[in-house]
């Protein structure tokens, strides 16, 4: 995995508490080149009622890095609306916020590649029938609608961009259509581990476990690699096992299987009064709980993640050393109301 380049919390621009979030479809379907090199090739996948083709432009299609500007504009979008926000489709940010947010180097460099990337994104098109919102969309667009540098330095490099979505994305957002991710996404180097983690997130989410076959995740994935290249891949990610929230294993039927790590952090409860995270938060939690959690608050149309970040918080302004945090953190989703 990459090192944590910059310590401090998720930020987008004036919202601190917004955490990471991917839209669904992209999620489900491959969008996005795993090549680290320009894919000029027009692709069409097919899944069920769902069809996509994905033109490239001259620089080749959007890659899996790429999409780490949508995710910092779709995360932005939702914690707007979380606070009662509503936003449109134009968004402004600042490149440096997004170079830090999404853990990429601040040098140079990494301006020129996040140019390129803003080239990839509004010139790559696609003709899909995902629903998004519930409209079907049969006309091609783009990933982004297209972005303009606001102010740069004197060495030109960006300060100031405004983006705007695709009409596409933005009513995914706008319906909720996203997901929440880990904010260890962005350390993950290989294109493979980002991609097999949006599809186990996507489809695994809290579940006890989530088996695919080895060619369908292979076709799931957007690989162009031979499946046999594909599978080496693949034990390698088993092998390290440092995908964010899962566990990955595969067996001699070239079966693949996620389960959630947090049910092997279950046995490791801590004591109740030492210091409480967003991240540690799950290891209070007894596995009926944890679930019990998790749908109260997709009842409520709640985000989890800010849920956990509000009771930690309230525990420990409190310096509450309560025995039972399971019942507590029940008790503290169900007063409250429903977004």
């Amino acid at each position: 995995m990459l090192p944590e380049r910059h310590q401090g919390d998720f930020f987008v621009c004036d919202i601190l508490d917004a955490v990471p979030k991917d839209d669904m479809g992209s999620m489900e379907h491959p969008m996005f080149t795993l090549s680290t090199k320009p894919d000029t090739e027009i692709r069409s996948y097919s899944n069920g009622d769902t069809k996509i083709t994905i033109t490239p432009s001259v620089l080749g299609i959007a890659n899996i890095h790429d999409k780490d500007i949508l995710i910092y504009c779709i995360s932005q979008i939702v914690a707007k609306m979380n606070k009662g926000e509503e936003p449109g489709q134009i968004v402004c940010l600042k490149a440096y916020d997004l170079l830090y947010q999404t853990n990429r180097e601040t040098s140079g460099d990494g301006y020129k590649r996040l140019h390129t990337a803003f080239d990839r994104l509004s010139g790559t098109r696609i003709t899909t029938t995902i629903l998004t919102g519930g409209h079907e969309t049969t006309s091609g667009f783009g990933l982004i609608d297209s972005w303009e540098i606001i102010r740069e330095t004197r060495d030109g490099r960006m300060i100031e961009i405004q983006v705007k979505l695709s009409d596409w994305l933005y009513r995914a957002i706008q319906h909720k259509e996203v997901l929440t991710i880990h904010r260890d996404y962005f350390k993950l180097r290989k294109p493979l581990e980002r991609r097999t983690y949006e599809i186990a997130r996507k489809h695994c989410g809290k579940d006890r476990e989530w088996k695919i076959s080895l060619e369908k995740l292979h076709q799931k994935s957007g690989s162009r690699g031979r499946l046999n290249k594909f599978r080496w891949m693949i034990k390698d990610i088993c092998k390290h096992n440092h995908l964010p929230d899962y566990n990955v294993t595969l067996d001699k039927r070239d079966i693949v299987t996620f389960t959630p790590k947090v049910q092997s952090n279950i046995t490791k409860l801590r004591k109740p009064g030492s210091s409480y995270t967003v991240d540690n938060l799950d290891g209070y939690l007894d596995p009926r709980a944890y679930e019990t959690c998790r749908d109260l608050a997709r009842q409520k149309n709640r985000d989890w993640y800010v849920l956990k970040s509000e009771f930690v918080g309230l525990l420990n302004d409190s310096g509450d050393k309560r025995e039972n945090i399971s019942a507590s953190f029940i008790a503290f989703i169900k007063q409250k109301k429903s977004m």
